[in-house]
C-alpha cells in the first residue's frame, strides 16, 4: 500500500472509531442499555484501534539505533 492510501484508510478508521465512541456513549446513557450491543460496539472499537496502530506503524519507518 502506498503512503497516501494508508493515510486515507487511517482517516476512515479514525472517523469510524470516533463514531463508535459517540454510539457507545449514547447507548450507555439510556436507562437500560443493551449490554450485548454495547459489548459488540466496544469490541469493534478495540479492533479498529488495533488496525489503526498497524497502519500507523507502516507509516513510521524503522530506525535502527
Amino acid at each position: 500500500m502506498e503512503p497516501e492510501e494508508i493515510r486515507a484508510r487511517l482517516a476512515t478508521l479514525r472517523l469510524e472509531h470516533r463514531d463508535l465512541d459517540s454510539a457507545i456513549a449514547s447507548l450507555g446513557e439510556t436507562a437500560a442499555p443493551d449490554q450485548l450491543q454495547l459489548a459488540r460496539l466496544k469490541k469493534r472499537k478495540l479492533r479498529l484501534k488495533d488496525e489503526i496502530a498497524l497502519f500507523e506503524d507502516q507509516l513510521i519507518p524503522d530506525i535502527i539505533a
